[in-house]
C-alpha cells in the first residue's frame, strides 16, 4: 500500500472519525478496519465475543485497562482512539499472519503525529480552536504526514529512474567501446562458434574448419590466439568474422554439391 492510497481512505473515513470538547477521539468499527486494513468483520467478532469468548486482540485491549462489556459497546458508540491505536499495533505486529503492511503504515503515521503532540504538551503549546476544528486535528496531521511521506516515496521513485537512466546510457557506452575494440567480433574456437550457434560439428569437421580459418586470419594479418583445451589440445581462437565466412563458405559449397 502506498502513502497516496492511505490518504484515499483517510478522505473516506473523515465522516466517521470525531473528537469531543476534552480532545478525545474516537472512530466508527469500519474506519477502524479501514485504516488498519482488514475487514470489518473481524474486529465486530472481536468486540461482540470479548465476554464470553475474548479472543488475542479481546485480551490484548483489556489488559490495556478496557472492560469487556465496553468493547460489545464500542460497535455502536465508536472505538476511542487508545483503542484504536491498539488495534492498529495487533494487526501491525501480533496477529500473525494476518498482520498487514497497511497496517503498519498507519502505525508509522500516528507514531509521528504522537511525538508531536507530545513535544506540543511539553512546551505548554495550546492552539485555540472552535469545536469543529478540534474535532479535525487528529485527522488533518494524519492526513499531512501521509501527504508528507508520499511526496517521499514519488522522490525516491524518481531518483530510481533516474538510477536506471544512468545504467542504461553506461550499458549503451559500453557496448560501443566493446564494437570499437574488437571490430572483427569476439573470438571463438570452432567447436565453442559452432555450439553457440547450435550446430553439431565432428572433429573432423571442426579441423577442417580451423585450417580454413587460420588461411583467412593469416592472409589478413590477423594474429592467431591459442588456448588449451581438455579434449582437443591446443586449439586456435579465431574472431567472429573469419568464422562467419568459414561457416557460410561451408554451407554453400554443400548447397552446390
Amino acid at each position: 500500500m502506498s502513502q497516496i492510497e492511505l490518504i484515499q481512505i483517510i478522505e473516506q473515513i473523515q465522516e466517521e472519525i470525531a473528537v469531543d470538547a476534552s480532545g478525545k477521539a474516537k472512530a466508527s468499527v469500519r474506519a477502524t478496519a479501514r485504516l488498519a486494513g482488514v475487514d470489518e468483520k473481524a474486529i465486530r467478532h472481536t468486540l461482540e465475543n470479548a465476554e464470553q469468548k475474548p479472543a488475542k486482540l479481546a485480551v490484548m485491549l483489556m489488559q490495556h485497562g478496557f472492560q469487556s462489556a465496553e468493547l460489545k459497546g464500542w460497535r455502536t458508540e465508536g472505538i476511542p482512539d487508545i483503542a484504536i491505536a491498539i488495534i492498529l499495533e495487533y494487526y501491525a505486529f501480533d496477529a500473525g499472519r494476518y498482520c498487514n503492511p497497511q497496517a503498519r503504515l498507519v502505525c508509522r503515521s500516528f507514531n509521528t503525529i504522537g511525538i508531536r503532540a507530545w513535544i506540543q504538551e511539553k512546551l505548554g503549546w495550546k492552539k485555540e480552536a472552535t469545536a469543529n476544528e478540534t474535532a479535525m486535528t487528529q485527522i488533518q496531521l494524519l492526513a499531512a504526514v501521509a501527504q508528507q511521506m508520499a511526496e517521499q516515496e514519488q522522490h525516491l521513485l524518481e531518483q530510481q529512474q533516474r538510477q536506471a537512466e544512468i545504467l542504461r546510457r553506461l550499458k549503451a557506452v559500453e557496448v560501443e567501446q566493446d564494437r570499437f575494440n574488437t571490430p572483427s567480433g569476439h573470438k571463438y574456437s570452432i567447436v565453442g562458434f559452432a555450439n553457440l550457434q547450435g550446430l553439431e560439428i565432428s572433429a573432423k569437421e571442426a579441423g577442417a574448419k580451423g585450417k580454413k580459418a587460420s588461411a583467412l586470419c593469416r592472409k589478413q594479418g590477423i594474429e592467431i590466439e591459442r588456448i588449451h583445451d581438455p579434449r582437443f589440445g591446443r586449439v586456435g581462437l579465431y574472431p567472429e568474422s573469419i568464422l562467419i565466412e568459414v561457416f557460410s563458405s561451408n554451407s554453400r559449397d554443400k548447397a552446390t554439391t
